[in-house]
């Protein structure tokens, strides 16, 4: 068992708990999952196609910015890039930075709970 600790946070992240997971930080309510160019870029590489085609078919415009596509099945949200299969992220590699910082989120910091829900990882202090 790998923990991750970040102070300020009353709460552990075991890493080897995304292997049980359902994907939960990936799927349920719609949400918004933020890219910049560079990101977008990035991920564009990663999947060897155009930086174009990327957000014609991946990101959706907001005024403030682009925000990854959700597929909506049986009733909740998933990211366009969650593997039904493996349960897992298909960029893995390139995830945004709110994905790669997931439990360690400012909001969680005072809502040990509500990120115990989601996150079967997640070990209290």
């Amino acid at each position: 068992m790998k923990l991750v600790k970040k102070e300020g946070f009353d709460f552990a992240f075991d890493e080897s708990g995304c292997f049980s997971c359902n994907g939960n930080c990936c799927t349920g309510e719609s949400g918004y999952i933020w890219v910049d160019m560079k990101k977008i870029e990035d991920i564009a590489t990663f999947l060897n196609i155009s930086i174009k085609s990327f957000k014609n078919n991946y990101v959706k415009k907001y005024y403030n910015g682009y925000s990854l596509k959700e597929i909506k099945s049986g009733g909740e949200y998933k990211c366009i890039f969650f593997d039904e299969k493996t349960k897992g992220c298909e960029i893995y590699p390139v995830r945004p930075r709110q994905c790669k910082t997931f439990p360690f989120w400012d909001h969680f910091k005072n809502n040990t709970e509500e990120v115990q829900k989601e996150c079967p990882a997640i070990i209290r202090l």
